[in-house]
């Protein structure tokens, strides 16, 4: 009869580690889920700000239209892009783009000094930083959910209850690589 109990109480041991395990899973995947939503919504930011960017720079250099029109290609296919890994892609053509966008301006001085466009190379400075630290809590919060699937005996609920690894979101910080400028002489 002692032996019975000692068997039942391992298998509710066992049935209840179980169950604190799913739901470490569920925190974790919903917190990856929460905190991607917080990177989409500075993404938004960055992307609704574009579009002010390239009319403020086209009444100033409006022959520059290669540039604006790479501008305005590169922050579409940001908009389309779907999921971490491809949104990760795109958004590092879209800070390219802008990138470059910025090299033409600095050809044009009475561009730079002009109110409107200070403002918005100031709100679009913030924003970079917002996405950079939304980034960084999504980054962690993958690895630790990628963590928890990889590890034993964690792997067992993840591989049994279908938890599964989630993608990193990789794209290049706008802050980190300098603009190059040159000019012909």
């Amino acid at each position: 009869m002692t032996a019975l109990y000692v068997v039942l109480g391992a298998l509710a041991l066992l049935g209840l580690s179980v169950v604190v395990s799913y739901n470490r899973f569920v925190r974790q995947r919903n917190l990856v889920q929460e905190s991607w939503r917080q990177v989409d919504v500075e993404l938004t930011r960055r992307h609704d700000l574009v579009p002010n960017l390239v009319e403020t720079v086209k009444g100033y250099a409006a022959h520059e239209r290669t540039v604006l029109a790479q501008v305005v290609e590169a922050r579409a296919a940001a908009l389309a892009a779907q999921g971490p890994v491809a949104l990760g892609e795109a958004e590092t053509n879209l800070v390219g783009a802008l990138r470059g966008l910025f090299a033409v301006v600095e050809g044009y001085p009475e561009l730079k000094a002009a109110g409107p466009f200070q403002q918005l190379q100031a709100q679009l400075a913030e924003t970079e930083d917002r996405i950079a630290a939304a980034r960084r809590f999504y980054n962690g919060n993958v690895r630790a959910l990628n963590t928890r699937v990889e590890a034993f005996p964690s792997s067992l609920v993840a591989g049994a209850f279908g938890f599964g690894k989630a993608d990193y979101f990789e794209a290049e910080d706008a802050s980190r690589v300098p603009v190059e400028v040159s000019f012909p002489r």
